[in-house]
């Protein structure tokens, strides 16, 4: 891996694990803002507790040494999570402010993904 790649990594993966950590703990807080959001897309108000639970898990595994098959998921998850996130604001017909965040955590964690070191991609089993 080229320095600028590790460079690239880091830096997507740091904001991208500050990025889900706030968003998360924010969530579990039910912070009346994020309520608001949540009601305002139609879903229930007890799925905060489970995005934040999972961003948070997803952060710990994404950060932590070794478990390449958990970061795979981890970064799965975080996908499947920040696009819904773009798409429920686009189908309310939200202005882009409203997805900016969802679409730059997607960015990170594409990025991130991308340009992870050997050592934390899962290794293809052949027979």
């Amino acid at each position: 891996m080229t320095k600028r790649n590790k460079v690239i990594y880091w830096i997507s993966t740091i904001w991208l694990a500050l990025g889900m950590a706030s968003t998360g703990i924010v969530q579990l807080l039910r912070v009346k803002e994020e309520v608001d959001m949540m009601t305002h897309l139609g879903y229930p108000i007890y799925f905060l507790s489970i995005l934040g639970v999972w961003k948070i898990l997803g952060v710990i595994a994404v950060l932590i040494p070794g478990f390449s098959l958990v970061k795979e998921w981890a970064y799965a998850g975080f996908f499947f999570v920040m696009s819904g996130a773009v798409f429920s604001h686009l189908v309310r017909g939200d202005e882009a402010k409203e997805f900016f965040g969802p679409l730059l955590l997607l960015t990170l964690t594409v990025v991130s993904w991308y340009f992870r070191p050997s050592e934390r991609k899962t290794i293809a089993v052949t027979q």
